[in-house]
C-alpha cells in the first residue's frame, strides 16, 4: 500500500505543503534580510536532509542513497521533518490547519505499513 500511486501522490502533496509551511512560517518572522533566510533557508535546509540521507533502494523513493542510513534511522527524520511542518503551521497561526495536516500525515503513514516494517528490516 505505501507504494500505491495514490499514497505516493499523498506523500508528494504532504512533502510540499510541508516546505510551503516551512516558508510561510519564515516570511512571517522578523524583517529584511532575516525574512528572506528563515524564508528559503528553512525549507531549503530540509530539502537536502530529505534529498541526501536515504535507505537504499527504498521502493517508494528513486532507490538511490546518497548517503545510506538505516530505515529507522530515516523514520526518525520523516517524523522531525513532518513535526517541524505542523509546528510551523500552528506557529503561523494555524491551529485548526496543523490538527488536520497532522492527521493526513498519520493517515498517510497508516497506509504506509508495509514500506513502515520494510524500513524497520532495514540496518
Amino acid at each position: 500500500m505505501g507504494s500505491h500511486p495514490l499514497n505516493l501522490a499523498l506523500r508528494f502533496l504532504l512533502e510540499i505543503a510541508a516546505y510551503l509551511a516551512m516558508a510561510y512560517w519564515g516570511w512571517t518572522q522578523n524583517t529584511g534580510i532575516m525574512r528572506v533566510v528563515w524564508t528559503i533557508g528553512l525549507p531549503f535546509f530540509w530539502m537536502i536532509l530529505w534529498a541526501i540521507f536515504a535507505v537504499p533502494n527504498d521502493p517508494s523513493r528513486s532507490g538511490k542513497a546518497p548517503v545510506p542510513v538505516p530505515g529507522f534511522a530515516r523514520l526518525v527524520l520523516e517524523a522531525a521533518y513532518f513535526a517541524s511542518a505542523t509546528w510551523a503551521i500552528n506557529a503561523s497561526g494555524f491551529n485548526l490547519g496543523a490538527i488536520i495536516f497532522a492527521v493526513v500525515v498519520v493517515t498517510h503513514y497508516l497506509l504506509s505499513y508495509d514500506r513502515i516494517r520494510w524500513l524497520l528490516r532495514q540496518k
